[in-house]
């Protein structure tokens, strides 16, 4: 027993003196092969403290046994602090789609951190998410943490600090800003975050920890839970605990200034100047991680240590700097005076690829042929190919890559390699527009997902050597003499050489569509551009025309120059509603049409009116009167992009006729029930709605069903549109379901209201649904649940002979057993009016005293049939001849 104790006095005498009180640390890894990581402790100790930890007690989080690595280092830091590193390597069972949770516990803290209630004997607890997932690509390597998580703040001046964490993998980091834990991950009781006279945050992607500003003076922790990303999945984390000390009268800390976001393009040389004043001899240093891979960054302090000194950043940039993701460096400046405070300045770096050069252009026949030279950053996997119809009179703003949508341009291809720097550009094999100005860009990609700078923009327009339609224009509306005039502009630039002419133009008609074009008509004249096509339905059919021009330099000679573009009519449609009517038009045309105009026919004068301009191809014409005529037609506005042709291209729609209808159903009430047990009976109560419906409710429609797998019959139909109540009586249950419908002036029905369910309030069932209240406050009681006696005296005089359950409703069915004081079963019943007389199973008296009861009662409920057990005494005192009291 004194052995006993003894122990018990040493472990609580190593918890408070020989401990090794913990202030900070984290736990990083690196991936080693395979299934393999070498896993790396940090911890920053009280070097005074008598105890030291060479060994660190260690969970994989895989469930193997509690494991221990060996230190490597110890380094003094200064100001009592010792940095502590521990090393070990551990191999897991499997990949694993949940993270393994690395963790380290050690018996205390730090005695007298401000914001830990009793520190000295909360355990010091660090953790890392480690998720090995070969979906997610590469195997992760963690963040590394440069900046030590030790620093001093001063009571009243804005504390920064920035974990300086780089991930060699280019993984996106997410900082936030955390409560210290305990053993096993869980929180600290009482913990508090550090008062603050504004706030204390931190950057969720630069990393910087911001304490605006220390009140009090005394140790702090907090945590800092560091995240990482890739392609927006999060592949693992990194939990720091870190400490700082806020001391108070001391001079202000240091202050950095400098640039907090640049970019730099690969094969360019990026230096970066920051200033720093303070109330000592301010010290530059840098961390991140450019200065750690190859052809790594520089940074150097360009003055002495004073109070106002001076850094500069130098960084040659590479093409294998190239990544989507920006570098972010840490410049820390920390003073002389007595307590070292320190400042700290992030700048985040974007390397970003070079502009593909010497993009050009050759015109085909029917297609443009591009060429640009091969990017100077080889690892590039594919370009991209941008096109647009007429100049962008965009240019790539500064550290702005690959193409904005607001820039007009569309994705057309893309090329494989780097060496793929060549594409031609024929539409999908359906041939370029002559008449249009086609304008390009490329952009060269790389594997992570980082684009380029956009090229510069090289635009082209195919030769003018055919005809191009400008007109396609409904001259007249008629089902049998309609007509539709066709123009079109002559070939300027065709090789007179080869076709010295006469020319003949055929034109080529085709009804609803392009693809059976016939023969209609032929023109004598290279001057003859203008035809108009006779008798035509062009109420009913939308028409397409193709102009083809022929050299024809004798009788037996007929040579195809060239096939102008197909160009269709713009046909209107009308789509009728409550007092609007909705124009929908439709046009297939080589050029682009930037504006239409609606037109209206004024009933009396029988002209055509402007009612509305539009970009669109919908315009709704509202507030008409029902069963009213209306007719319309559309101009269409439009041009080219290449200059050279006729500029507005105006042409009209058939004239089209229609009458708004009332089509648009009402919108369904807003309903409630009111239930009355007592009379057994719902009241209905609803709300005419008509937000952006019909407004010519007339009569209403209710339906019911009885259980929630049933059908809705139709239980009424009340004629007075003003109504809003129902009351559904004489019903054998009042258990079901409601929904109202609306029905307007031609009969046009509402969709269902919410349905509102009525259930039987007693404990087996599910409860209601929707707006449902009762009429009175002791509805269960007057609803009649299913409740059983205590007591009965069976006899001969009609007084209480019978063991039967008071006045009930809602139910089907019971199984009821009762018993005698022994467990022998005297009675049981499936009638819910159950009727004991107190005889029991051999058919004699049961003898007077006290039984128990098992009642399964099977109430109807809207999910169906629900049993409810109850169990109770029941008390025999039998009638012997006497009077009952």
């Amino acid at each position: 027993m004194i052995k006993k104790f003894v122990y018990i006095l040493l472990f609580l005498i190593s918890g408070s003196v020989f401990a090794t009180h913990n202030r900070a640390g984290e736990i990083t890894f690196t991936h080693y092969s395979g299934l393999t990581y070498e896993i790396t402790v940090t911890t920053y100790t009280k070097d005074s403290s008598p105890a030291d930890r060479p060994k660190l007690e260690i969970r994989w989080g895989d469930n193997s046994p509690l494991d221990s690595i060996e230190r490597i280092s110890a380094v003094l830091l200064g100001n009592d602090i010792k940095k502590n590193v521990y090393v070990g390597w551990h191999t897991y069972p499997s990949p694993s789609p949940f993270p393994y949770i690395i963790s380290v516990t050690d018996p205390n803290r730090n005695a007298g951190i401000q914001n830990i209630p009793n520190s000295v004997n909360v355990v010091f607890y660090l953790q890392t998410e480690l998720y090995i997932n070969p979906f997610l690509g590469d195997p992760n390597n963690s963040p590394i943490l440069l900046n030590p998580p030790i620093d001093n703040a001063c009571v009243g001046s804005i504390y920064v600090h920035n974990p300086g964490a780089v991930d060699i993998d280019g993984d996106s980091l997410y900082y936030t800003l955390r409560q210290s834990l305990k053993e096993g991950g869980q929180p600290i009781i009482n913990y508090q975050f550090p008062s603050a006279s504004n706030f204390i945050t931190i950057n969720n992607f630069t990393g910087d920890l911001i304490w605006d500003s220390p009140i009090f003076q005394g140790e702090f922790n907090v945590a800092i839970l560091v995240e990482e990303f890739r392609g927006g999945v999060k592949i693992g984390s990194v939990l720091r605990d870190m400490q700082i000390t806020v001391v108070p009268n001391c001079d202000p800390p240091p202050n950095i200034t400098g640039v907090t976001d640049t970019c730099v393009i690969a094969g360019d040389t990026l230096s970066l100047n920051y200033n720093a004043t303070g109330s000592h001899p301010v010290t530059l240093t840098s961390t991140g991680i450019p200065y750690l891979i190859a052809s790594p960054a520089a940074f150097q302090q360009t003055t002495l240590p004073a109070t106002t000194t001076s850094g500069n950043f130098y960084w040659e940039a590479k093409c294998n700097h190239v990544r989507k993701t920006p570098y972010s460096i840490s410049i820390k400046g920390i003073d002389a005076g007595p307590f070292n405070l320190a400042d700290f300045h992030t700048t985040t770096i974007l390397v970003i690829a070079p502009k593909p050069e010497n993009l050009t252009r050759t015109v085909q026949a029917n297609a443009i042929n591009l060429n640009w030279e091969q990017s100077k950053c080889s690892p590039i996997t594919q370009y991209k190919i941008y096109r647009r119809q007429g100049v962008s009179g965009w240019s790539p703003g500064f550290c702005e890559t690959g193409v904005p949508a607001s820039a007009g341009f569309q994705l057309i291809a893309t090329t494989n390699a780097l060496t793929d720097t060549t594409y031609s550009d024929n539409n999908n094999g359906l041939g370029l527009i002559p008449g249009i100005e086609y304008c390009y860009r490329v952009v060269a990609c790389f594997i992570d997902g980082s684009e380029s700078i956009a090229s510069d923009e090289v635009c082209a327009q195919l030769k003018k050597d055919v005809p191009i339609i400008t007109r396609v224009s409904v001259n007249t509306t008629d089902q049998v003499n309609g007509s539709v005039y066709v123009e079109w502009s002559k070939p300027t630039e065709h090789d007179t050489i080869q076709f010295p002419g006469p020319y003949r133009y055929l034109i080529y008609r085709g009804e609803q569509s392009s693809a059976n074009m016939v023969l209609i008509d032929s023109t004598v004249t290279i001057n003859d551009t203008m035809y108009t096509d006779t008798l035509l339905n062009t109420l009913d059919f939308q028409y397409f025309y193709r102009v083809d021009i022929y050299n024809i330099p004798n009788v037996a000679t007929r040579d195809l120059m060239g096939r102008s573009t197909v160009a269709s009519s713009v046909y209107l449609t009308l789509i009728p509603s409550d007092n609007k009517l909705t124009l929908v038009w439709n046009e297939s045309v080589p050029w682009t049409n930037t504006q239409h105009v609606i037109y209206r026919q004024d009933p009396i004068m029988l002209n055509f009116d402007s009612i509305g301009i539009t970009t669109n191809t919908t315009y709704i014409d509202s507030g008409l009167v029902n069963l009213t005529t209306y007719c319309y037609k559309v101009k269409s506005i439009g041009a080219y992009s290449s200059p050279g042709t006729i500029n507005p291209i105006i042409n009209y729609s058939q004239e089209i006729c229609g009458q708004p209808v009332d089509n648009v159903s009402p919108c369904p009430p807003s309903l409630c029930v009111e239930v009355d047990c007592q009379q057994q009976q719902n009241t209905l109560h609803w709300i005419n709605q008509n937000p952006g419906c019909g407004d010519d409710v007339l009569q209403f429609n209710i339906y019911k069903k009885d259980s929630l797998n049933g059908e809705y019959a139709l239980i009424a139909n009340i004629s007075n549109g003003t109504d809003s109540t129902y009351i559904h009586d004489n019903v054998l249950s009042v258990v079901g379901c409601y929904v109202v419908t609306g029905i307007d002036s031609v009969g046009n029905e509402s969709l269902f209201s919410d349905s509102v369910c009525v259930d039987n309030p007693n404990g087996a069932c599910s409860g209601n649904n929707g707006c449902v209240f009762s009429a009175d406050e002791t509805a269960e009681t007057e609803c009649f649940v299913y409740r059983l006696p205590n007591v009965f005296t069976p006899g001969k005089d009609k007084h209480n002979d019978v063991f039967k359950p008071f006045p009930y409703r809602f139910v089907e069915s019971v199984n009821i057993e009762i018993f005698d004081r022994w467990g022998k079963l005297v009675y049981q019943t499936n009638d819910p009016e159950i009727l004991w007389e107190g005889i029991n199973q051999d058919n004699k008296e049961s003898a007077d005293g006290t039984y128990y009861y098992v009642c399964t009662v099977n109430e109807e409920c809207l999910n169906g049939i629900q049993p409810r057990v109850i169990k109770g005494f029941i008390t025999l005192i039998r009638n012997k001849g006497g009077s009952k009291p």
